[in-house]
């Protein structure tokens, strides 16, 4: 007898979209999240998200692998399992060391300009069998004009490090247009936030989100910065070691 799981990857993946409102989805093998503006969905393909407008799920067939959502979406993409993501300013390891854990198949770079960190990340990696990590000693300028790292990695995040205009010439030179960086500030994080469109424009991406929460259990808030790359950044960022932290792009 076939279990759940058999049945549902032997279904025909594909994909009808009718009017840009109505999205009909085959070879579903479940919902990972979702909310009114975006949809993680695992398939026989792969991982898919859907982004739109007032998303709803109409439908959830899990014998078939079939859903059904309503709204108007904008649109569709692929998340590959060999996914790469850069941890800027890693310091202890944080987030790249649980991301690694959580996700053995995304490859992971860790970077730190202080060279004791990473021989402390280097004995956590050894200790912890994470065959995901690469750890490069480099300062965040100089990394971000490395041509074996610019525009390579599919999304870049960094905890701590520097205000939002500084570290968003850290991080976007790092990601391919289509890649995410992801940033989290504390909860009065609107003001920064503005400081840095332009900054976030010139070197060529474009807040996609802004998710503001409370750490569970403890009236403490956060603020996660989701920006897309939708174009390269111009050659000249990030510009030499200092100079993001004394002259922010404004």
């Amino acid at each position: 007898m076939e279990t759940k799981e058999s049945i549902i990857s032997n279904y025909n993946h594909s994909i009808t979209l009718t009017e840009r409102k109505n999205l009909l989805i085959t070879g579903v093998k479940k919902i990972e999240n979702f909310d009114k503006e975006e949809f993680l969905i695992e398939t026989t393909m792969g991982f898919l998200v859907v982004k739109g407008d007032g998303l709803e799920l109409i439908k959830l067939d899990t014998i078939s692998g079939n859903v059904s959502i309503k709204g108007i979406v904008n649109g569709f993409t692929y998340i590959d399992d060999n996914s790469k993501l850069v941890d800027v300013g890693t310091g202890a390891g944080f987030p790249g060391v649980p991301l690694s854990i959580m996700n053995p198949t995304l490859k992971i770079t860790l970077v730190d300009s202080l060279n004791k960190r990473l021989i402390f990340l280097q004995e956590v990696v050894k200790e912890l069998n994470l065959k995901n990590i690469e750890i490069v000693h480099a300062r965040a300028e100089e990394f971000g004009q490395n041509k074996n790292y610019r525009e390579k990695f599919d999304i870049a995040t960094s905890r701590a490090v520097a205000n939002l205009a500084t570290l968003s010439e850290y991080l976007v030179p790092l990601v391919k247009i289509g890649g995410k960086i992801i940033s989290m500030k504390a909860s009065n994080a609107k003001e920064e936030i503005n400081d840095a469109q332009k900054a976030i424009e010139v070197l060529g991406g474009k807040i996609e989100k802004i998710e503001e929460f409370d750490l569970p259990e403890s009236d403490i808030g956060r603020t996660i910065i989701i920006i897309d790359k939708n174009k390269c950044t111009p050659a000249i960022y990030p510009r030499k070691a200092g100079t993001p932290a004394k002259e922010p792009i404004k």
